[in-house]
């Protein structure tokens, strides 16, 4: 089963560089969703059917995938902990759907949707948190600090605002080629706090580099809420750096969408980055280990009224046409195919232990690839290039 094509869009987004979010708005677990975020339809006739069906099938593929891997993990074929990013799935799965196939991207760990969209298969990915051969590590690495070089993906490091660092270099490796290309990556709310978030940013910016910053506010670093981890919000941050800071509904993937489109056509244009914070909530604990007993019990039922997919899904009926069965479907189709790649995840042996110093050292040169580019822009693109 694999997703379809489709076309732009660019509903329900608009930049905020210059408003500035109230005392109000800052309430404990990230707030409300934004407030004026979501505009006009300006770009709606942008996304084809095909485009839409692909941004819900790819969420629905997230959360059924790591829904999986929780019962794997505590069926005890998971060693360590589990870390999931349930609730946040428009993120990840809004913001790559807009990259090229020689875009490149550092994803983290509550990114999955952005390693479905590039090409990734939920068979690689859970086989990578059981430590087996056919994980997209090989079984060096029982987690999701994994990056699919031949996918164009960097692998991650446990420190989230390094790899916005990393996102620079590929960055500036494009600039100085002259080459239209946008690196793109991810961090928490949390991550702001560290120097090296700072150094990101600030390098960005004195350069003007082809990069797009998504920050994941989820409303807690790990259990410390937003009220103590910062007093100006990141995004109003980003002026300081010079360049623009967008606040966006993470719930909405449309609108995450939208703004990476505008942010990457940005970059691409060689007008420099663009910091996207997007407002959600992380619906479990930092990992399966974490019962989330410091959150209030109203906030999860608050923001489990917003949940992405279900929004989505709604929004799809009563804005473009589709049918519930339509809908209920897909979900069906993608559990049958998450269920199949499990199975094989189950069946890839452990690692040969003669193997294990293999890769330890870069003994060639592995340039990373491509991945997959499945909004329709891209399509058309090339077919326009072959008739030219």
């Amino acid at each position: 089963m694999e997703p379809g094509n489709g076309t732009v869009a660019s509903e329900r987004a608009r930049d905020r560089n210059g408003d500035r979010r109230n005392d109000d708005d800052r309430e404990q677990g990230g707030g409300d969703a934004p407030a004026g975020v979501a505009g006009d339809a300006a770009h709606a006739d942008s996304l084809t059917k095909g485009d839409r069906t692909n941004l819900f099938r790819y969420m629905a593929m997230m959360r059924s995938a790591e829904e999986r891997g929780i019962t794997l993990y505590r069926q005890g074929k998971i060693p360590g902990s589990f870390y999931d990013g349930c609730g946040q799935e428009a993120i990840s799965v809004g913001s790559s759907f807009v990259l090229g196939p020689r875009d490149r991207m550092c994803i983290l760990h509550r990114d999955l949707g952005a390693h479905f969209v590039r090409g990734l298969t939920p068979d690689r990915y859970l086989a990578n948190y059981m430590g087996r051969s056919g994980g997209v590590t090989g079984g060096r690495d029982g987690n999701l600090h994994f990056g699919a070089r031949e996918l164009g993906c960097v692998g991650m490091v446990s420190m989230l605002p390094d790899m916005a660092l990393v996102a620079n270099g590929m960055a500036q490796a494009f600039k100085l080629r002259g080459e239209p290309r946008v690196a793109m990556t991810y961090f928490g709310e949390g991550s702001t706090a560290n120097g090296q978030w700072h150094e990101a940013m600030n390098y960005a910016g004195i350069f003007g580099l082809p990069v797009v910053f998504i920050l994941e506010n989820n409303g807690f670093a790990y259990s410390t809420p937003n009220e103590l981890e910062f007093v100006v919000d990141p995004v109003e941050r980003a002026q300081t750096y010079g360049f623009p800071g967008v606040l966006v509904d993470g719930n909405d993937v449309e609108a995450v969408f939208e703004a990476s489109r505008v942010a990457a056509d940005r970059a691409r244009a060689g007008d420099g980055p663009t910091l996207i914070e997007c407002r959600t909530m992380r619906m479990h604990g930092h990992g399966a280990h974490d019962d989330m007993r410091y959150v209030p019990k109203e906030l999860f039922e608050k923001w489990a009224e917003r949940d992405p997919i279900e929004l989505y899904r709604e929004r799809l009926i009563a804005e473009h046409g589709f049918a519930r069965d339509e809908l209920d479907a897909i979900r069906v189709e993608v559990k049958a195919y998450v269920d199949e790649c499990a199975k094989r995840a189950l069946e890839s042996p452990m690692p040969d232990p003669a193997t294990a110093t293999d890769g330890v050292f870069a003994d060639e040169l592995t340039p990373l690839g491509d991945g997959r580019a499945p909004w329709s822009n891209w399509a058309e693109q090339a077919q326009q290039a072959e008739a030219a």
